[in-house]
């Protein structure tokens, strides 16, 4: 089993990262939320991001508007978007701006539980 080495980034990290668009072979480089533990990182170099978008945008079931826009790095209003999320390599980071408060944590975790939390039934 291949082990990488302590990663860079933690759970809830706010980053940089240049986040394709599905329309096209277009990308920009927007903020993102990793959602992935750090088993996924130290044993396959991957992280599994969030997309956050700014909050004039339409809004989907299950956004979550970030309380605190200071402590995640973030110009203005934004919301965490838990039902686009995208697999990255720490190589294309263009680095960290910033971290989740608590209370958006818990809010991001449950709606994140919804869509992904797969139980076996029967």
């Amino acid at each position: 089993m291949t082990r990488f080495a302590k990663p860079r980034f933690q759970p809830w990290d706010v980053v940089l990262v240049p986040f394709p668009y599905t329309e096209s072979n277009y990308t920009k480089v927007r903020p993102a939320l990793i959602v992935s533990t750090e088993t996924l990182s130290t044993k396959t170099g991957k992280y599994f991001l969030s997309m956050i978008t700014s909050a004039q945008h339409a809004r989907s079931y299950g956004d979550v508007l970030i309380s605190d826009l200071k402590l995640a790095g973030l110009p203005g209003e934004s919301i965490i978007r838990p039902s686009k999320i995208t697999t990255f390599e720490e190589a294309l980071f263009v680095r960290r701006i910033g971290t989740l408060s608590t209370k958006d944590r818990k809010k991001t975790s449950a709606q994140l539980c919804e869509f992904l939390c797969v139980e076996e039934k029967g």
